[in-house]
């Protein structure tokens, strides 16, 4: 079902082509080639394998608020450029917050939503969101997303974690630029954990061998599988640890069972599934994707609480998995005073936001002024707080 025909997006006509762009019901109403042929990057989240698998396990469509509605520029045979773009009536599962922007709206008379969110649904990973195999035609989607603004009649359009180099383009036509944090590991030509950990404080080095050595005294043996060596119902069974974490969250379930059964079918050389085992059972997960020269932490849930558990399956097991395989990075993600004393590292993230009321985007662009200003000093108390010793040479 159109997403204006469920009421989301009313004012759009039944022929939604305009300035030579269009609409996609669907990831699957063009080829996996033609898409994947747009990406300016590898990370696995943009693929068209992703967006479909998410589409057709029900993680997203129906009723969940987010309805497809992917921009395509040019002949739909031979694309130019796509954006993957959600009608949303809501803003959960975005990771970049404006439940404070649509509150103020609602009080002062105003409707904001039904929105538009080009992005990767309950994904905060900062990869490209301008789909196009040149600089030029990546630009020229920004103007496709302004006249869906207006085509449309939504509220506003949010670009959420898209790259820097996006984030130039996109305030060079007056759309309003948002940062954010992250924690992310570099591997800074290590050669084992322990070169790694050579590089911290002495007191840091201590606290990880005293944390990781509480947890092989727990009589936990940890499993690193990847690649071919996972059965889609290997994967599949990751599904009751993703909804422990959503429970202890008090969260809703994003993702249906059927995502993870078809994450393994499909994108399975893609995944890093860390086990916790005691007494034979499987007590904790992590699941990670692995795309380009990077490791992305995603999943994570445990059946049992045993200290440094989380620690040991989601960011040293993936730092060690990184060096041993050459890649340049973990992405483990938002909120982390404690991913931060473990050697991950600050980094910004980028959003940007295009509103049609003249007031809302006023009032938006004085809360992300002084947003800024506040993230700009707290970034600088957590560059000052890394654990690495001043000798190691770090860029930051």
């Amino acid at each position: 079902m159109r997403p204006w025909k469920s009421g989301l997006c009313s004012r759009l006509p039944e022929t939604a082509d305009f300035q030579n762009f269009r609409f996609l019901d669907g990831v699957t109403d063009i080829a996996p080639e033609l898409w994947d042929a747009l990406r300016p990057e590898p990370d696995p989240f943009t693929s068209h394998a992703f967006l479909a698998i998410l589409e057709e396990s029900g993680s997203v469509g129906g009723k969940t608020g987010w309805q497809p509605l992917h921009l395509l520029c040019g002949d739909p045979a031979r694309p130019s450029g796509v954006v993957p773009l959600y009608a949303k009536g809501h803003s959960f599962g975005e990771y970049v917050f404006d439940q404070g922007w649509a509150e103020a709206y609602t009080r002062a008379g105003g409707r904001y939503y039904p929105k538009l969110q080009a992005a990767v649904p309950f994904t905060p990973v900062p990869g490209p969101r301008l789909l196009a195999v040149d600089e030029e035609s990546r630009k020229h989607l920004i103007g496709g997303l302004e006249d869906a603004l207006s085509a449309l009649g939504p509220s506003s359009v949010h670009v959420t974690f898209c790259t820097a180099e996006e984030t130039v383009w996109l305030r060079e036509r007056g759309w309003l630029v948002r940062r954010g944090i992250q924690f992310h590991w570099h591997n800074r030509g290590y050669q084992s954990f322990d070169d790694f950990l050579a590089a911290l404080l002495s007191s840091r080095r201590k606290t990880i061998r005293r944390e990781r050595r509480e947890v092989r005294e727990a009589g936990i043996d940890i499993r690193i599988r990847n690649g071919d060596e996972l059965a889609p119902e290997e994967v599949e069974a990751f599904y009751p640890f993703y909804l422990a974490t959503v429970e202890k969250r008090q969260g809703g379930a994003y993702l249906t069972r059927r995502f993870f059964r078809l994450l393994g079918e499909r994108l399975g050389s893609r995944l890093v599934l860390v086990e916790a085992r005691r007494d034979g059972a499987t007590v904790a997960a992590a699941l990670h994707l692995r795309g380009g020269d990077t490791l992305y932490g995603r999943w994570w849930g445990a059946i049992d609480d045993f200290r440094f558990l989380h620690f040991e399956c989601c960011y040293y097991r993936a730092i060690e998995f990184a060096i041993a395989n050459r890649l340049a990075r973990v992405e483990a993600g938002a909120q982390g005073m404690h991913k931060l004393l473990r050697g991950y590292e600050p980094v910004w993230t980028w959003s940007a936001h295009k509103f049609r009321d003249p007031k809302l985007s006023a009032g938006v662009a004085a809360f992300v002024a002084r947003e800024g200003m506040r993230l700009e000093r707290e970034f600088a108390e957590l560059r000052s707080l890394l654990p690495y010793a001043r000798e190691a040479g770090r860029t930051g």
